[in-house]
Protein backbone atom coordinates (compact mmCIF):
# COMPACT_ATOMS: atom_id res chain seq x y z
CA UNK A 1 0.00 0.00 0.00
CA UNK A 2 1.67 3.30 -0.81
CA UNK A 3 0.70 6.46 1.05
CA UNK A 4 0.55 9.92 -0.40
CA UNK A 5 2.55 12.19 0.79
CA UNK A 6 1.00 14.39 3.78
CA UNK A 7 1.16 18.16 2.38
CA UNK A 8 -1.85 19.66 5.12
CA UNK A 9 0.24 22.30 7.25
CA UNK A 10 -3.05 23.13 9.66
CA UNK A 11 -2.30 20.31 12.61
CA UNK A 12 -2.81 21.21 15.69
CA UNK A 13 0.23 20.03 17.71
CA UNK A 14 0.26 15.94 18.44
CA UNK A 15 -1.04 14.43 21.65
CA UNK A 16 0.15 11.96 23.33
CA UNK A 17 -2.01 9.22 23.41
CA UNK A 18 -3.03 6.74 25.13
CA UNK A 19 -3.85 9.64 28.10
CA UNK A 20 -4.26 7.97 31.60
CA UNK A 21 -4.66 4.60 32.77
CA UNK A 22 -6.75 5.17 36.14
CA UNK A 23 -9.81 3.64 35.78
CA UNK A 24 -11.85 5.91 38.59
CA UNK A 25 -12.26 8.99 36.52
CA UNK A 26 -12.04 9.86 32.66
CA UNK A 27 -9.04 11.55 31.44
CA UNK A 28 -10.25 15.15 30.97
CA UNK A 29 -8.94 15.24 27.33
CA UNK A 30 -11.40 13.02 26.17
CA UNK A 31 -14.75 15.47 26.83
CA UNK A 32 -12.14 18.44 25.54
CA UNK A 33 -11.55 16.62 21.98
CA UNK A 34 -15.29 15.52 21.72
CA UNK A 35 -16.49 18.48 21.83
CA UNK A 36 -13.69 20.96 19.69
CA UNK A 37 -11.73 18.46 17.74
CA UNK A 38 -13.80 14.88 17.43
CA UNK A 39 -11.20 13.15 14.96
CA UNK A 40 -7.81 14.88 16.25
CA UNK A 41 -4.14 13.73 15.97
CA UNK A 42 -1.69 12.14 17.69
CA UNK A 43 1.23 10.39 18.77
CA UNK A 44 0.71 6.31 19.82
CA UNK A 45 3.08 4.61 21.97
CA UNK A 46 4.53 3.33 18.31
CA UNK A 47 5.78 6.90 17.90
CA UNK A 48 3.11 7.32 14.95
CA UNK A 49 1.02 9.13 14.27
CA UNK A 50 -3.30 8.12 14.24
CA UNK A 51 -6.51 9.80 13.90
CA UNK A 52 -8.05 9.51 17.33
CA UNK A 53 -12.05 9.63 16.74
CA UNK A 54 -14.01 10.33 20.27
CA UNK A 55 -17.87 10.98 19.08
CA UNK A 56 -20.10 8.25 19.17
CA UNK A 57 -21.33 8.86 15.40
CA UNK A 58 -17.80 9.32 14.29
CA UNK A 59 -16.70 5.85 16.08
CA UNK A 60 -19.85 3.96 14.96
CA UNK A 61 -19.12 5.15 11.40
CA UNK A 62 -15.69 4.06 11.48
CA UNK A 63 -16.23 0.47 12.77
CA UNK A 64 -19.21 -0.28 10.31
CA UNK A 65 -17.23 1.66 7.37
CA UNK A 66 -15.34 -1.63 5.65
CA UNK A 67 -12.82 1.21 4.05
CA UNK A 68 -11.52 0.67 7.35
CA UNK A 69 -9.53 -2.51 8.27
CA UNK A 70 -8.64 -4.39 11.10
CA UNK A 71 -6.90 -7.21 9.52
CA UNK A 72 -4.26 -4.34 7.84
CA UNK A 73 -3.09 -3.01 10.90
CA UNK A 74 -1.04 -5.78 11.17
CA UNK A 75 0.29 -5.08 7.56
CA UNK A 76 4.54 -4.36 7.77
CA UNK A 77 5.28 -0.42 7.22
CA UNK A 78 1.69 0.65 8.10
CA UNK A 79 2.20 3.13 11.52
CA UNK A 80 0.79 1.42 14.58
CA UNK A 81 -0.66 1.60 18.39
CA UNK A 82 1.79 -0.50 19.57
CA UNK A 83 4.41 -3.17 19.01
CA UNK A 84 2.20 -6.72 18.28
CA UNK A 85 2.49 -9.07 20.80
CA UNK A 86 0.89 -11.89 18.54
CA UNK A 87 1.83 -12.85 15.22
CA UNK A 88 0.63 -10.79 12.27
CA UNK A 89 -1.47 -13.14 10.92
CA UNK A 90 -3.49 -13.73 14.05
CA UNK A 91 -4.76 -10.06 14.28
CA UNK A 92 -7.73 -10.52 12.34
CA UNK A 93 -8.74 -13.83 14.74
CA UNK A 94 -12.39 -14.11 13.85
CA UNK A 95 -11.93 -13.54 10.50
CA UNK A 96 -9.40 -16.01 10.03
CA UNK A 97 -11.56 -18.53 11.98
CA UNK A 98 -14.09 -17.90 9.73
CA UNK A 99 -11.92 -18.10 6.96
CA UNK A 100 -11.19 -21.80 8.16
CA UNK A 101 -14.31 -22.89 8.12
CA UNK A 102 -14.32 -23.12 12.00
CA UNK A 103 -17.02 -20.54 12.98
CA UNK A 104 -19.77 -22.68 14.07
CA UNK A 105 -18.62 -24.16 16.06
CA UNK A 106 -16.65 -21.10 18.00
CA UNK A 107 -19.90 -19.42 18.04
CA UNK A 108 -21.60 -22.89 19.58
CA UNK A 109 -18.88 -22.66 22.06
CA UNK A 110 -19.61 -19.08 23.29
CA UNK A 111 -23.65 -19.42 23.39
CA UNK A 112 -24.02 -18.83 27.15
CA UNK A 113 -26.90 -21.41 26.91
CA UNK A 114 -24.87 -24.35 26.35
CA UNK A 115 -26.10 -26.96 27.90
CA UNK A 116 -24.95 -26.78 31.42
CA UNK A 117 -22.63 -23.31 31.18
CA UNK A 118 -25.63 -20.88 33.18
CA UNK A 119 -25.48 -23.34 36.20
CA UNK A 120 -21.49 -24.09 35.98
CA UNK A 121 -20.94 -20.25 36.36
CA UNK A 122 -23.22 -19.90 39.32
CA UNK A 123 -21.65 -23.19 41.12
CA UNK A 124 -17.99 -21.51 40.64
CA UNK A 125 -19.28 -17.95 41.67
CA UNK A 126 -20.54 -19.58 44.96
CA UNK A 127 -17.26 -21.68 45.40
CA UNK A 128 -15.02 -18.29 44.95
CA UNK A 129 -17.14 -17.20 47.44
CA UNK A 130 -16.90 -19.99 49.70
CA UNK A 131 -13.21 -20.01 49.97
CA UNK A 132 -12.71 -15.95 50.34
CA UNK A 133 -15.20 -16.45 53.85
CA UNK A 134 -13.13 -19.19 54.73
CA UNK A 135 -9.95 -16.94 54.29
CA UNK A 136 -11.87 -13.73 55.73
CA UNK A 137 -11.52 -10.36 54.60
CA UNK A 138 -8.99 -8.62 53.35
CA UNK A 139 -8.84 -10.27 50.10
CA UNK A 140 -7.73 -9.17 46.48
CA UNK A 141 -10.72 -9.36 44.77
CA UNK A 142 -9.34 -9.35 41.44
CA UNK A 143 -6.73 -12.10 42.25
CA UNK A 144 -9.60 -14.28 44.37
CA UNK A 145 -12.34 -13.79 42.08
CA UNK A 146 -12.31 -12.23 38.93
CA UNK A 147 -9.84 -13.94 36.69
CA UNK A 148 -10.81 -17.14 38.12
CA UNK A 149 -13.89 -17.06 37.78
CA UNK A 150 -13.36 -15.79 33.63
CA UNK A 151 -10.25 -18.76 33.32
CA UNK A 152 -12.45 -21.72 34.64
CA UNK A 153 -15.28 -20.75 32.05
CA UNK A 154 -12.65 -20.58 29.26
CA UNK A 155 -11.56 -23.64 30.17
CA UNK A 156 -15.02 -25.00 29.91
CA UNK A 157 -15.91 -23.62 27.24
CA UNK A 158 -12.66 -24.82 25.51
CA UNK A 159 -13.16 -28.04 27.37
CA UNK A 160 -9.41 -28.22 28.95
CA UNK A 161 -9.49 -29.18 32.51
CA UNK A 162 -9.82 -26.86 35.03
CA UNK A 163 -5.91 -27.02 36.05
CA UNK A 164 -4.73 -25.67 32.95
CA UNK A 165 -5.81 -21.92 33.73
CA UNK A 166 -2.52 -21.05 35.45
CA UNK A 167 -0.39 -22.32 32.96
CA UNK A 168 -2.37 -19.87 30.50
CA UNK A 169 -2.90 -16.85 32.58
CA UNK A 170 0.94 -16.45 33.42
CA UNK A 171 1.28 -15.38 29.57
CA UNK A 172 -1.55 -12.54 29.68
CA UNK A 173 -0.07 -10.03 31.50
CA UNK A 174 2.68 -9.78 29.02
CA UNK A 175 0.60 -10.87 25.86
CA UNK A 176 -1.84 -7.83 26.60
CA UNK A 177 0.72 -4.97 26.92
CA UNK A 178 1.33 -2.19 24.99
CA UNK A 179 4.84 -1.20 24.13
CA UNK A 180 6.94 1.05 21.83
CA UNK A 181 8.97 -2.04 20.47
CA UNK A 182 8.49 -5.70 20.29
CA UNK A 183 8.62 -7.58 23.77
CA UNK A 184 10.39 -10.70 24.13
CA UNK A 185 8.70 -12.54 26.41
CA UNK A 186 5.49 -12.28 24.65
CA UNK A 187 6.64 -14.57 21.73
CA UNK A 188 8.25 -16.86 24.30
CA UNK A 189 4.62 -17.37 25.96
CA UNK A 190 2.91 -17.97 22.64
CA UNK A 191 5.25 -20.62 21.58
CA UNK A 192 4.70 -22.08 24.94
CA UNK A 193 1.43 -21.79 24.89
CA UNK A 194 0.90 -22.76 21.46
CA UNK A 195 2.82 -25.78 22.32
CA UNK A 196 0.91 -27.15 25.36
CA UNK A 197 -2.28 -26.30 23.71
CA UNK A 198 -1.40 -28.62 20.61
CA UNK A 199 -0.58 -31.29 23.07
CA UNK A 200 -4.39 -30.89 24.47
CA UNK A 201 -5.71 -32.10 20.94
CA UNK A 202 -4.06 -35.27 22.03
CA UNK A 203 -5.16 -35.65 25.45
CA UNK A 204 -8.22 -38.11 25.84
CA UNK A 205 -9.84 -35.94 28.33
CA UNK A 206 -10.51 -32.78 26.08
CA UNK A 207 -13.41 -32.12 24.93
CA UNK A 208 -15.75 -28.89 24.40
CA UNK A 209 -14.65 -26.76 21.62
CA UNK A 210 -10.84 -28.02 21.63
CA UNK A 211 -12.36 -31.78 21.59
CA UNK A 212 -14.10 -30.76 18.05
CA UNK A 213 -11.57 -29.10 16.73
CA UNK A 214 -9.55 -32.28 17.19
CA UNK A 215 -12.31 -34.47 15.57
CA UNK A 216 -11.75 -32.48 12.59
CA UNK A 217 -8.18 -33.84 12.32
CA UNK A 218 -9.60 -36.79 10.66
CA UNK A 219 -12.36 -35.17 8.34
CA UNK A 220 -10.72 -34.70 4.67
CA UNK A 221 -12.84 -31.41 4.28
CA UNK A 222 -10.52 -30.11 7.28
CA UNK A 223 -7.50 -31.61 5.69
CA UNK A 224 -6.19 -27.49 5.31
CA UNK A 225 -5.63 -27.18 9.29
CA UNK A 226 -2.57 -27.69 10.67
CA UNK A 227 -2.87 -28.52 14.32
CA UNK A 228 -0.85 -25.21 15.41
CA UNK A 229 -4.09 -23.48 13.28
CA UNK A 230 -6.20 -25.43 15.63
CA UNK A 231 -4.55 -24.41 18.69
CA UNK A 232 -4.21 -20.34 17.88
CA UNK A 233 -8.06 -20.69 18.22
CA UNK A 234 -7.76 -22.29 21.71
CA UNK A 235 -5.14 -19.92 22.33
CA UNK A 236 -6.28 -16.72 21.40
CA UNK A 237 -10.22 -17.82 22.78
CA UNK A 238 -8.31 -17.98 26.37
CA UNK A 239 -6.14 -14.99 26.11
CA UNK A 240 -8.49 -12.46 24.74
CA UNK A 241 -11.59 -13.85 26.20
CA UNK A 242 -10.21 -13.83 29.97
CA UNK A 243 -8.76 -10.57 29.30
CA UNK A 244 -12.08 -8.77 28.54
CA UNK A 245 -13.76 -10.98 30.99
CA UNK A 246 -12.31 -10.63 34.07
CA UNK A 247 -11.23 -7.24 33.00
CA UNK A 248 -14.98 -5.88 32.38
CA UNK A 249 -16.36 -7.61 35.65
CA UNK A 250 -12.84 -5.93 37.88
CA UNK A 251 -13.79 -2.56 36.42
CA UNK A 252 -17.52 -3.20 37.03
CA UNK A 253 -17.12 -4.06 41.06
CA UNK A 254 -14.81 -0.95 40.88
CA UNK A 255 -17.48 1.60 39.76
CA UNK A 256 -20.14 0.16 42.31
CA UNK A 257 -17.43 -0.22 45.22
CA UNK A 258 -16.95 3.71 43.99
CA UNK A 259 -20.34 4.93 43.30
CA UNK A 260 -22.21 2.60 46.49
CA UNK A 261 -25.95 4.09 45.21
CA UNK A 262 -25.47 1.81 42.22
CA UNK A 263 -24.10 -0.92 44.09
CA UNK A 264 -26.77 -0.30 46.31
CA UNK A 265 -29.68 -0.30 43.89
CA UNK A 266 -28.16 -3.72 42.72
CA UNK A 267 -28.31 -4.95 45.61
CA UNK A 268 -31.40 -4.18 46.72
CA UNK A 269 -32.51 -4.91 43.74
CA UNK A 270 -31.12 -8.11 41.73
CA UNK A 271 -34.08 -8.34 39.31
CA UNK A 272 -32.16 -4.89 37.96
CA UNK A 273 -28.67 -6.39 37.70
CA UNK A 274 -29.09 -7.60 34.16
CA UNK A 275 -30.04 -3.70 32.72
CA UNK A 276 -27.07 -3.02 35.39
CA UNK A 277 -24.28 -4.61 33.61
CA UNK A 278 -25.23 -3.00 30.81
CA UNK A 279 -25.34 0.62 31.80
CA UNK A 280 -22.12 -0.76 33.79
CA UNK A 281 -20.78 -1.87 30.17
CA UNK A 282 -21.38 1.55 28.98
CA UNK A 283 -19.89 3.61 31.91
CA UNK A 284 -17.12 1.51 33.33
CA UNK A 285 -13.22 2.33 31.53
CA UNK A 286 -12.08 -1.02 30.95
CA UNK A 287 -10.71 -0.41 27.32
CA UNK A 288 -7.47 1.24 28.25
CA UNK A 289 -6.28 2.33 24.70
CA UNK A 290 -8.77 2.72 21.45
CA UNK A 291 -9.90 0.26 18.75
CA UNK A 292 -7.57 0.31 15.91
CA UNK A 293 -8.53 0.58 11.99
CA UNK A 294 -6.44 1.51 8.75
CA UNK A 295 -7.89 3.52 6.13
CA UNK A 296 -7.83 1.39 2.78
CA UNK A 297 -8.77 4.53 1.03
CA UNK A 298 -9.57 8.03 1.33
CA UNK A 299 -12.11 9.03 4.10
CA UNK A 300 -13.95 12.01 4.82
CA UNK A 301 -14.55 11.55 8.27
CA UNK A 302 -17.20 14.47 10.14
CA UNK A 303 -14.57 17.31 8.58
CA UNK A 304 -11.14 15.49 8.05
CA UNK A 305 -9.90 13.69 5.60
CA UNK A 306 -8.48 10.46 6.21
CA UNK A 307 -6.08 9.23 3.53
CA UNK A 308 -5.30 5.71 2.67
CA UNK A 309 -2.82 3.91 4.87
CA UNK A 310 -3.80 6.44 7.98
CA UNK A 311 -4.64 4.60 11.13
CA UNK A 312 -8.14 5.41 13.20
CA UNK A 313 -8.35 5.11 16.76
CA UNK A 314 -12.14 4.49 17.70
CA UNK A 315 -11.99 5.91 21.24
CA UNK A 316 -14.77 3.83 23.48
CA UNK A 317 -14.87 5.67 26.21
CA UNK A 318 -14.99 9.22 24.30
CA UNK A 319 -18.05 7.85 22.13
CA UNK A 320 -19.99 5.88 25.35
CA UNK A 321 -19.88 9.30 26.96
CA UNK A 322 -21.19 11.07 24.44
CA UNK A 323 -24.04 13.54 25.22
CA UNK A 324 -25.69 13.47 22.06
CA UNK A 325 -26.22 9.87 21.82
CA UNK A 326 -26.41 9.16 25.84
CA UNK A 327 -27.85 12.63 27.26
CA UNK A 328 -26.30 13.00 30.98
CA UNK A 329 -24.07 10.42 30.24
CA UNK A 330 -21.63 9.78 34.13
CA UNK A 331 -25.36 9.28 35.54
CA UNK A 332 -25.60 5.73 35.91
CA UNK A 333 -29.22 5.37 34.63
CA UNK A 334 -30.28 1.68 35.04
CA UNK A 335 -33.81 2.69 32.87
CA UNK A 336 -31.66 4.30 30.10
CA UNK A 337 -33.58 2.98 27.04
CA UNK A 338 -30.53 2.81 24.69
CA UNK A 339 -27.73 1.36 27.13
CA UNK A 340 -27.19 -1.26 24.75
CA UNK A 341 -26.03 1.04 21.56
CA UNK A 342 -22.79 1.40 23.65
CA UNK A 343 -19.04 0.48 21.84
CA UNK A 344 -17.57 -2.00 24.17
CA UNK A 345 -18.20 -4.70 22.14
CA UNK A 346 -16.79 -2.90 18.95
CA UNK A 347 -19.36 -2.76 15.63
CA UNK A 348 -19.43 -3.84 12.52
CA UNK A 349 -17.62 -6.81 11.20
CA UNK A 350 -15.70 -7.12 13.88
CA UNK A 351 -18.98 -7.08 16.45
CA UNK A 352 -17.42 -9.08 19.16
CA UNK A 353 -19.00 -12.72 18.97
CA UNK A 354 -19.33 -13.73 22.77
CA UNK A 355 -21.49 -10.40 24.04
CA UNK A 356 -24.02 -12.79 25.09
CA UNK A 357 -21.52 -14.84 26.87
CA UNK A 358 -19.96 -11.75 28.64
CA UNK A 359 -23.09 -10.26 29.82
CA UNK A 360 -23.76 -13.64 31.37
CA UNK A 361 -20.53 -13.98 32.97
CA UNK A 362 -20.83 -10.79 34.78
CA UNK A 363 -24.37 -10.94 35.69
CA UNK A 364 -24.26 -13.98 37.21
CA UNK A 365 -20.86 -13.05 39.21
CA UNK A 366 -22.66 -10.02 40.32
CA UNK A 367 -25.35 -11.26 41.45
CA UNK A 368 -23.59 -13.70 43.59
CA UNK A 369 -21.17 -11.18 44.53
CA UNK A 370 -23.87 -8.41 46.16
CA UNK A 371 -25.88 -11.50 47.27
CA UNK A 372 -23.62 -13.34 49.45
CA UNK A 373 -21.13 -10.43 50.65
CA UNK A 374 -24.10 -7.40 50.81
CA UNK A 375 -21.42 -4.96 52.32
CA UNK A 376 -18.66 -5.29 50.02
CA UNK A 377 -16.58 -2.61 49.81
CA UNK A 378 -13.23 -1.46 49.06
CA UNK A 379 -10.35 -1.96 52.04
CA UNK A 380 -8.60 0.97 50.92
CA UNK A 381 -9.52 4.21 49.87
CA UNK A 382 -9.84 4.80 45.77
CA UNK A 383 -6.95 6.57 45.50
CA UNK A 384 -4.94 4.36 46.85
CA UNK A 385 -5.86 1.82 43.95
CA UNK A 386 -2.62 0.98 41.93
CA UNK A 387 -3.40 1.44 38.00
CA UNK A 388 -1.72 -0.89 35.52
CA UNK A 389 0.07 1.08 32.81
CA UNK A 390 0.73 0.19 29.35
CA UNK A 391 -1.68 -2.37 29.09
CA UNK A 392 -4.72 -2.43 26.41
CA UNK A 393 -6.98 -2.71 29.09
CA UNK A 394 -7.29 -0.52 32.80
CA UNK A 395 -7.27 -2.38 35.51
CA UNK A 396 -6.28 -2.13 39.39
CA UNK A 397 -2.78 -4.61 39.64
CA UNK A 398 -4.79 -5.02 43.09
CA UNK A 399 -8.25 -4.79 44.05
CA UNK A 400 -8.76 -4.77 47.84
CA UNK A 401 -12.38 -5.77 49.41
CA UNK A 402 -13.92 -6.02 52.92
CA UNK A 403 -17.35 -7.07 53.51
Amino acid sequence: MTTAPDTRTDHPPLLDFPFSWNGTEVPAEVEELRAATPVRRVRTLAGDEAWLVSSYDLCAQVLKDDRFSLKDTSAPGVPRQYALTIPPEVVNNMGNITGAGLRRAVLKALNPKSPGLLEWLREEAHRLVDRMVADGPTTDLRDAFCEPYSAGMHCRILGIPQTEAPAFLRSLDIAFMNSPCPITGAKINWDRDISRMTALLDDPATHGLMGELAALRDDPDYAHLSDEMLATVGVTMFGAGVISTAGFLAMALVYLLTHPIARDLLRDRPDLIGPGVEELLRVNLSIGDALPRLALEDVRLGDVDIRAGELALVLVEGANLDPEKFPDPHRFDIHRENSADHLSFGGGAHYCPATALGRAHARIALEVLLDRLPDLALAVPPGQLVWRTGFMKRIPERLPVTW
